[in-house]
């Protein structure tokens, strides 16, 4: 069976708009999901697209995206904030699996997000533990958003999907070189829970 999936970052970026706006509507197709594709997979895996999400329950990019098995290569953390695993696992998808296209997905009234704004707008500490390890991280996005004049969360949100976009590519070689050669693009989007669009907030490697 031949593979068709999307094969260029511009490509890539269209069948997740195209699968986005089909979970809106609610016309989804559910591709990729019955035990023909599952037994095609069993050999191999060539996802179409990185997906670096927060970890919130309600941003399953398999569901908001229509997508099925072996469509996206999915790495999540709290806040999607990047260490040295996500690099690796992000590097991975692209060099070894071959995914034209990375996607760093945030989403409105994220609880990283407020915990770091509160953090900051009280002047205290963050939380204890390794969720504060968490918070620590996205303070700076929210620093920067106010700098801006940045003054409600989900400002706050998109200033932390840019500098997550610029994180990827500024921090990996190998991400800068391929989105440099074309062979990958890099692209922040944020999603809102309540009417489950995603829109653009950020792209390296992809026209306007």
């Amino acid at each position: 069976m031949p593979d068709l999936s999307p094969s260029s970052p511009a490509e890539a970026y269209a069948a997740l708009l195209e699968g986005n706006a089909r979970f809106v509507s609610g016309d989804r197709l559910h591709p990729n999901q019955d035990a023909d594709r599952r037994s095609e997979l069993a050999p191999r895996q060539h996802p179409f697209a990185v997906l670096f999400g927060c970890s919130d329950s309600r941003l399953a990019a398999e569901i908001i995206f229509d997508r099925g098995l072996g469509d996206l290569f999915v790495v999540r953390t709290a806040g999607h904030v990047a260490g040295a695993e996500v690099l690796g696992s992000v590097e991975y998808g692209v060099q070894v699996l071959g995914a034209p296209l990375v996607v760093v997905l945030g989403h409105d009234s994220c609880g990283a997000v407020t915990a770091a704004a509160e953090t900051v707008h009280g002047g205290g500490t963050a939380p204890a533990g390794y969720l504060g390890d968490v918070v620590e991280r996205v303070i700076p996005s929210v620093l920067a958003a106010r700098a801006l004049g940045g003054t409600g969360v989900d400002e706050f949100v998109d200033e932390h999907i840019r500098r997550s976009v610029d994180g990827l590519v500024g921090r990996s070689a190998l991400l800068a070189a391929e989105v440099a050669a074309g062979r990958c693009a890099v692209v922040g989007l944020s999603y809102r829970l309540a009417g489950g669009t995603v829109k653009r907030v950020a792209a390296h490697g992809l026209p306007e």
